[in-house]
């Protein structure tokens, strides 16, 4: 059955982005409009898309949480053996996509993507609910077929009781974190009768950013 959404409309009318008075870099600006979405109350606004394309050339996008906003870019944390670990070993580049919709406000990054230390993999596993420390260790291989759920609630009490709450779970080889180092990222801000704002980063030479207005 069809459905046919050509009718449905929203006006953006809840802000703007000048050119002129954006900051010089764009970490500033993608710090200031995170807070503003966790003042507003956004749920969940470090929720972003990942899309990535592995040697196949078949895109694949999934949502991730992000978890730290970097000098160089943004990191989240997977299981490395995931079929998004598997593109990123295969195919170093990746985007991903923030939505706001209560602000109106759209935040697109692109860049090379990379594995963090594996310290600081750990020390952030470590400070993970105990409980999903031990659904790390069940979900191995992730995105591998299993057989029903029930399989995998055998295999999450078997762990919960080879680590209590009292122990330490350690640390999957198999999981951690990327960074994705950001060498573009775009600012979209709705605006009424579809003539959004679009400011967009380009990185030149290191440190250096170029801004320029795309048309909505």
């Amino acid at each position: 059955m069809s459905m046919d959404f050509t009718d449905q409309r929203l006006s953006y009318e809840k802000g703007a982005l000048d050119q002129q008075s954006v900051p010089i870099s764009p970490f500033e600006l993608l710090n200031a409009w995170m807070n503003e979405a966790i003042e507003q109350k956004v749920q969940e606004p470090y929720a972003m898309s990942l899309a990535t394309c592995g040697a196949d050339n078949k895109p694949s996008v999934r949502i991730v949480l992000m978890r730290e906003i970097t000098d160089t870019g943004v990191v989240f944390y997977t299981n490395y053996e995931s079929a998004k670990g598997q593109d990123i070993a295969e195919n170093p580049n990746a985007e991903v996509l923030f939505f706001w919709h209560e602000l109106e406000r759209q935040i697109r990054i692109s860049g090379s993507i990379a594995k963090i230390d594996a310290q600081k993999s750990a020390t952030y596993f470590q400070k993970r609910p105990h409980d999903s420390q031990v659904g790390a260790w069940v979900s191995q291989p992730q995105s591998g077929e299993v057989a029903d759920r029930k399989v995998m609630e055998q295999s999450f009490e078997q762990l919960q009781a080879d680590y209590p709450e009292d122990t330490q779970v350690p640390t999957p080889v198999f999981w951690g974190g990327y960074e994705i180092m950001v060498n573009e990222i775009e600012f979209w801000q709705g605006r009424a009768n579809r003539m959004h704002d679009r400011i967009v980063y380009t990185q030149e030479n290191g440190d250096n950013w170029n801004t320029k207005r795309l048309l909505p």
